[in-house]
């Protein structure tokens, strides 16, 4: 049975990430938040695009006001008066200044501001009250950024600064990584959909709903085939259909040793070389993960094909864990895909079998600057789905480790952080 990070390590090699000339498409600047940048950006324009003041107050020559102090105060007429968007008419010459806001273009002859509140006004004269020092509150054109140098690079994340970005470097449209499409099926006699009426021993099959929240969350695109009983012929066909339509497969179910799971069968026959069966991990150890002969070899890469468990929570553990990685990095991201892990203070005792790697779920909380993890409360069964509501952190408990006491350190993996 494969460790945790092996399987990890096994499944982050076995992703191909979407290629930057075959799987991109161009969007509106509008509809590009939380895509996956496919190609470098460069701009035309220098930021800022002329030199300007970064405040309200004077433009003046730095050696007309050098020795400026509240006894002996520069004194200088005011010949214009400049806002923001106004293009200056005047040329500062020696003894003058020209009133300016920020944003505001710097007037040719003027190399500083001095801001509103070291100055007196009188009419059409202002007295400086203190010497600036040179170039003070100028912002220069292309300091922030040079005209024809990369603005952004290709394997990022749009989010709300870098739209920003992309909208002030006037890019109304753009290249992004599609969006990895994902097909989920549940499997098992017993399942049933949500507007169903439940007769003894069947159960709602919620999995199909938190996989294809999950997968719509990583940004990725959730292909809904719904419950498949469990019967060889019809999974086969499912399976079948899925590999031909997505770049991963997700299946819930079906995955363990008993006489009605037949997943790992239905792969191999369809000549799928299966690279993981089993994980040292609880809740998830029955993990499944396969990938296939690829029909066309030119066009379309190996979908990878994971078997999660049945019960609710190995099925919410796993997909943090292991699918989340794996989208990511097939996502286009250049990186940080791997799970990120923080070392936290345990509000609660925390206990483990020491058997497997042991995740229990809860959420952190700040505590006088300090994160704190607070465990579920009730029965942490894989199949106990109602305590993971409002979960936002996975405790780690490592293979050997039996006991963590309050107050004491754990590694938790934070959950919906990029």
């Amino acid at each position: 049975m494969l460790s945790v990070s092996d399987a990890q390590a096994i499944i982050l090699n076995l992703v191909q990430p979407l290629d930057n000339q075959r799987d991109i498409e161009v969007v509106n600047l509008l509809t590009a938040d939380s895509r996956i940048l496919a190609t470098p950006v460069t701009s035309p324009l220098d930021f800022p695009h002329w030199d300007n003041s970064a405040m309200d107050g004077y433009a003046v020559r730095y050696e007309d006001v050098q020795h400026s102090s509240a006894e002996k105060p520069a004194v200088l007429e005011i010949v214009e008066e400049i806002p923001a968007g106004y293009q200056p008419q005047s040329t500062i010459q020696p003894g003058q200044t020209a009133r300016i806001f920020t944003g505001a273009l710097m007037p040719a002859g003027a190399d500083t501001v001095v801001m509103q509140e070291k100055a007196r006004r009188e009419e059409n004269r202002v007295f400086i009250l203190d010497a600036p020092k040179p170039q003070e509150f100028v912002r220069h054109k292309a300091c922030f950024y040079q005209a024809g140098t990369q603005l952004l690079p290709a394997g990022i994340k749009l989010n709300a600064p870098e739209i920003a970005v992309l909208a002030a470097a006037q890019c109304p449209q753009l290249a992004v990584y599609r969006r990895p499409r994902v097909a989920i099926f549940s499997t098992g006699d017993e399942l049933v959909s949500v507007d169903q009426p439940l007769q003894a021993g069947q159960i709602v099959d919620s999995n199909q709903y938190a996989i294809a929240a999950l997968v719509r969350q990583s940004g990725a695109e959730p292909v809904i085939l719904g419950i498949v009983k469990d019967d060889p012929v019809a999974l086969e066909k499912v399976i079948t259909h899925a590999i031909a339509i997505a770049d991963i497969v997700i299946s819930s179910g079906g995955v363990s040793v008993g006489d009605y799971d037949y997943v790992d069968k239905i792969l191999e026959s369809l000549k799928a070389k299966i690279h993981i069966r089993a994980v040292q991990i609880k809740p998830g150890k029955p993990l499944t993960v396969a990938t296939f002969p690829s029909t066309d070899a030119i066009n379309r890469v190996s979908p990878l094909y994971f078997g999660l468990p049945g019960n609710p929570a190995a099925v919410l553990v796993t997909f943090w864990r292991f699918v989340l990685p794996a989208i990511k990095k097939l996502s286009g991201i250049t990186e940080g895909w791997e799970p990120a892990f923080l070392k936290v203070r345990s509000h609660d005792e925390l206990r483990s079998d020491g058997k497997n790697e042991t995740y229990l779920w809860g959420k952190l909380h700040l505590i006088d600057g300090v994160y704190e993890f607070h465990k579920a409360g009730g029965s942490h069964s894989s199949g106990n789905l109602i305590n993971l509501a409002q979960t936002n952190a996975l405790a780690v408990l490592p293979v050997g480790k039996t006991l963590i006491y309050p107050q004491e350190e754990v590694q938790v993996l934070q959950l919906g952080k990029d």
